[in-house]
């Protein structure tokens, strides 16, 4: 398969897709604003000038539906970014950004929160901090066994510790009030940007824009780290270090996503193949239009969640229904086997 589309037009499209992403989320629902409306309020932001729009108006721009939006596409670009980075890392395209503990930890904290009947914030932060040490605990193991292939090792540590963080979400669900909690737990497990507000913004994009600036950083480091082992250290790269800080940061974006919006799986598996088929492999090509993509899908598919039924639909389920068919037209549209 040829990647004629390159970097621009990468990025090109994907930032159409975003912007259309961004102008069908505002215009749909209860109170709906029009594109007009929405750059006349931007504008106004910015200027400092008044907008000539009605206050109920401007609060669903700027307290309701804008702070939704802005987190949709801040976690859809994070598990983007995040899955490239790691199914290049382990050069598996079947990898995603859960795959060694992330969400599983994240999980298990967030359960636990719940359980310990905390508020929002010490849910999140116990979500967060939860995947993080996840991770942690999957290096930890996975770096002190030393046969075998180092990457093939770490893998299979996270699925291990994966399954028992699972077994204690499972416990937590099992213990948990059935009228109160559990229901709470079920909802934040299924995941859902319900709820997002202003304060919610600053914690999720701190994590994610330092994470995703690394990763961009480590871009062509990580374009030598997809060869064998031998032939990256021959390159002279320092492939230990490298792989440490490319797991950390990848662990950074998906944990404070996560956090926030809860589990909500195939976005990091589905979108960069996406950005793969348009650009190519090439990690400098793949990065940005992954991000951009990534927001974009995530925004689509949390406008539809709201939208599709008089309920919310949980974002893990159309993630699900909507990934698997798309991959497996991704899987037939390629000519070629993934490198």
């Amino acid at each position: 398969m040829r990647h004629g589309i390159g970097a621009l037009g990468g990025i090109a499209l994907g930032t159409a897709m975003l912007a259309l992403s961004v102008a069908i989320a505002f215009s749909v629902g209860r109170f709906p604003v029009g594109f007009a409306d929405l750059v006349r309020a931007l504008w106004a932001a910015a200027s400092g000038a008044p907008s000539g729009l009605s206050p109920a108006a401007e609060a669903v721009i700027f307290n309701i539906r804008g702070p939704r939006v802005v987190a949709a596409i801040l976690c859809g670009a994070a598990l983007a970014v995040a899955g490239a980075a790691f199914q290049g890392l382990f050069r598996n395209p079947l990898v995603s950004p859960d795959i060694l503990g992330a969400s599983s930890g994240a999980a298990l904290g967030a359960v636990l929160g719940i359980f310990l009947s905390l508020g929002i914030f010490g849910i999140q932060a116990l979500a967060f901090g939860g995947g993080l040490l996840a991770v942690a605990l999957v290096y930890m193991i996975g770096s002190s066994i030393r046969s075998g292939d180092t990457v093939l090792i770490l893998v299979l540590t996270g699925v291990v510790v994966g399954s028992l963080l699972g077994a204690g979400v499972g416990l937590m669900k099992y213990l948990a009030d059935p009228y109160n909690q559990l229901p709470a737990m079920t909802f934040w497990l299924l995941g859902s940007l319900a709820g997002t507000d202003r304060s919610d913004l600053a914690p999720l994009f701190g994590p994610i824009a330092l994470g995703t600036a690394v990763l961009l950083a480590l871009r062509w480091r990580m374009n030598v780290l997809s060869l064998p082992e031998e032939e990256a250290r021959a390159l002279g790269l320092a492939t230990g270090p490298i792989r440490i800080a490319i797991v950390a940061a990848a662990t950074l974006v998906t944990s404070a996503s996560v956090a926030a919006a809860g589990i909500i799986g195939w976005v990091g598996l589905i979108v960069p193949h996406m950005a793969r088929f348009l650009v190519g492999p090439a990690f400098g090509r793949l990065m940005p239009t992954a991000a951009l993509l990534g927001g974009g899908y995530m925004l689509a598919i949390d406008t539809l969640a709201r939208s599709a039924a008089q309920v919310e639909i949980p974002l893990g389920i159309l993630t699900a229904v909507i990934g698997t068919p798309v991959f497996i037209w991704l899987l037939a549209s390629s000519r070629k086997t993934w490198t």
